[in-house]
């Protein structure tokens, strides 16, 4: 392979074009490779990272059905996903899974406990369930999750699953990047349309009361509840209405209907074009953050300026900067540099 025009970077290695290789092949153990390839902050690894997408970008890029399930801690994401795809491998399906959680903002390790709650999902030979940590990224996903999802189509998976972090109004990010959010919300949890807030309801394809073999009676009435508010909040696809469905990840309830719901969405956005028109607003949004990321990369790795943080940072210790202040003077060094 010859160098891209108006780069001087080399061809990718072998190794990555093995990976590459491994990917496009269905080998699940160079998709996991592959996704912590992309998810390392090395600076050495992001070149490799960017070529690797490169050689899988393909006509089966974009394909697959994305879908965000999302919702507070404890609403049942990683039992309802273990359920939803189990169901949907027993059609025939490929199902990928990109579980997040969080990473402690002291340690920043993480449990990554998603994949120990979706054992029976995980060993099945068409699923692939990846958990990761959000690595102090806001949005209830990580920052390489754009690319793990595509990682995930190359390899050939139909439909990907990313379960958010669940962490309430931030958890809005996902929708950039995928085509269905799935929110998961609980009964007799308090005051329930505060307690999920306007943002996310706001991004809400398909609305499930889950555990409603727990709580029956309260789980009708909070379906009211919401399918009143998603009446006044509206939808954000065309020609399409909030549905606000009842269901047990435990029993299996409603399993049925919220894919069925899923799958009417998914139709409607490829008949009407609005899938492709959210392909182009997700790569256009990929690029924008990769180009902010890829600038503050660069502009902390130079000396002088690395220098010149720690001295701003030394003043702001000592109270004599404001912080915005320094910061700005901080930008303002790069720009004339």
């Amino acid at each position: 392979m010859t160098n891209r025009p108006g780069s001087d970077e080399g061809a990718p290695g072998s190794d990555v074009r093995a990976l590459a290789t491994g990917v496009v092949a269905g080998d699940r153990l160079a998709l996991a490779r592959a996704i912590t390839l992309v998810e390392s902050s090395r600076s050495a690894d992001g070149r490799r990272a960017a070529d690797l997408l490169d050689l899988v970008w393909s006509s089966r890029s974009g394909q697959s059905t994305r879908l965000a399930v999302t919702g507070t801690p404890g609403a049942g994401k990683s039992t309802m996903i273990e359920a939803l795809g189990s169901e949907l491998v027993a059609e025939g399906r490929k199902v990928a899974v990109l579980a997040v959680d969080p990473s402690s903002g002291r340690s920043g390790g993480s449990i990554l406990g998603d994949k120990t709650r979706m054992t029976r999902l995980a060993a099945h030979p068409a699923a692939f369930v990846r958990p990761s940590p959000t690595s102090g990224h806001l949005g209830g996903v990580t920052g390489s999750t754009r690319a793990a999802i595509v990682l995930c189509e190359a390899a050939g998976y139909d439909t990907v699953i990313v379960e958010t972090v669940g962490v309430g109004q931030s958890e809005v990010d996902v929708s950039t990047m995928t085509d269905i959010v799935l929110l998961l919300v609980l009964a007799g949890a308090g005051d329930e349309i505060q307690g999920v807030k306007r943002g996310i309801l706001e991004v809400a394809d398909v609305v499930v009361v889950n555990k409603i073999d727990a709580t029956p009676d309260a789980a009708m009435d909070a379906r009211g509840l919401y399918r009143s508010a998603m009446s006044l909040i509206g939808a954000r696809h065309r020609q399409w209405h909030v549905p606000v469905l009842t269901g047990s990840a435990l029993t299996g309830t409603g399993v049925d209907a919220i894919l069925d719901a899923v799958s009417e969405l998914n139709a409607l956005l490829i008949d009407t074009g609005q899938k492709d028109a959210q392909r182009l607003l997700q790569r256009r949004l990929w690029f924008e953050q990769s180009v902010r990321d890829a600038m503050i990369k660069q502009f902390l790795s130079g000396a002088a300026h690395q220098a010149e943080q720690k001295r701003l940072a030394h003043s702001v210790d000592e109270g004599t900067r404001c912080p915005s202040s320094a910061a700005i003077s901080l930008v303002t060094s790069l720009a004339v540099s």
